[in-house]
């Protein structure tokens, strides 16, 4: 099955660049490319899209602000930061907007190709010079939980492996379960904690060890 990229960087050499180590994997196509954030809706009006492969950095509207609107409007969406600047903060603010990795423009074509796998499977990736920085920040637990966590034990125990780094076809494997029953188990635990997607989930998870 084709994996429909958009390709969003304000500098055409580089997105040729880009484009043409995307494409190295047959089962990668870039479908369309924009050139700044606004642009980016633009085409996600017109165009078929399974993960946005975007910079941060950008004139009109930035990564940061159209990572989160994406995800408000096109939930299933996988977005894939790639980035010159090792900014924590940029790192830590797309993540919790529903960015599915974070990755430096130094890390190469099969790094590359690696997390788009990576995150179309449900993943998480984040190159090591921003995870080394971010995750601790990530992972810091609530000084005060004063609500309890409204999940049922097979709830928790499905978090927990979300948490864990799981895809949904190795916790069903893994509790006996359905890949259809996972995913929906999965979208009653989101609905219960008010968390858009499972990269939410994992950082609950962790932060309120579940996991």
């Amino acid at each position: 099955m084709t994996i429909r990229i958009l390709l969003v960087e304000d500098q055409a050499i580089v997105r040729q660049g880009l484009k043409m180590m995307i494409e190295q994997d047959g089962q990668l196509k870039v479908v369309a490319e924009a050139t700044n954030g606004l642009e980016a809706l633009e085409k996600m009006e017109n165009h078929i899209i399974d993960l946005v492969l975007m910079d941060i950095r950008m004139p009109v509207m930035n990564g940061v602000e159209a990572t989160k609107k994406i995800k408000a409007r096109w939930a299933d969406v996988k977005i894939l930061i790639l980035t010159t600047f090792n900014d924590d903060e940029y790192a830590i603010q797309t993540l919790k907007d529903g960015a599915s990795g974070f990755l430096l423009k130094t890390a190469d074509s099969k790094k590359l190709i690696e997390a788009i796998h990576s995150c179309m499977k449900g993943g998480m990736t984040i190159h090591e010079e921003v995870a080394a920085k971010i995750v601790p920040k990530l992972l810091e637990k609530p000084q005060k939980d004063p609500f309890p966590i409204p999940l049922t034990p097979r709830e928790l125990a499905i978090a927990k492996l979300v948490g864990e780094g799981k895809t949904n076809k190795e916790i069903a494997a893994e509790l006996l379960l359905s890949l259809g029953t996972v995913k929906n188990y999965i979208t009653q635990i989101l609905q219960k904690l008010d968390l858009r997607d499972r990269t939410q989930l994992a950082i609950y998870a962790v932060k309120h060890d579940i996991c």
